[in-house]
């Protein structure tokens, strides 16, 4: 779509459409019960304007559109300053608890034991005993799995290697047929 070039084609389809848009915006009132206010400048800058209600002008609809706008704005920035004040909350805590893991992984290292009372102490060691048995468990897991591998691996080579052997086998009593058949000609 582009820009009539011709003055009087584009004032025409101008006039044609600018009717259009006036009979949709009055039935979209009528039909809808909205309040519609519709503004349009030609090139010569002359105005049309409509508005739906006998009781608001546009400069009514348009000051109400406005008020809307500013208040919406307002809500915004409340919303995004409360956002951000929760955000800043959760930083806190977050912060709480990179602190609070950052000591128990220490505790669980072995390094700042001193301060625990003995309740303390005999939780770090069940947890350790705890994890220490996971570990275990994946470990021999591992192993059972790579024996299962190596097992498996034996198998093809040790029936590669028995193929080989028959193949040789074969090739020897080729060649001893062979040199027999040179060695030991019966005469004719």
């Amino acid at each position: 779509m582009k820009c009539i070039k011709n003055e009087t084609s584009r004032q025409v389809t101008f006039s044609k459409r600018r009717n259009g848009l006036l009979k949709k915006t009055f039935k979209l009132s009528v039909l809808c019960d909205a309040e519609v206010a519709l503004i349009i400048f030609s090139t010569r800058g002359k105005l049309y304007e409509f508005s739906s209600s006998r009781c608001f002008s546009v400069n009514k609809i348009v000051e109400r559109y406005q008020r809307k706008v500013k208040d919406l704005h307002s809500l915004n920035t409340k919303q995004i300053q409360e956002n951000t004040q929760v955000k800043e909350g959760d930083d806190i805590n977050i912060t709480k608890k990179l602190e609070q893991l950052e000591v128990s992984k220490r505790k669980l290292l072995g390094d700042g034991l001193d301060s625990c009372p003995i309740e303390e102490l005999q939780q770090i060691e069940n947890q350790l005993e705890r994890s220490l048995t996971k570990v275990r468990a994946r470990k021999n897991q591992l192993f059972r799995e790579q024996i299962e591998t190596l097992k498996e691996q034996e198998k093809c080579l040790l029936e590669e290697n028995r193929k080989l052997k028959e193949k040789e086998c074969h090739k020897r009593a080729e060649y001893e047929d062979m040199f027999a058949a040179q060695h030991f000609k019966a005469p004719l």
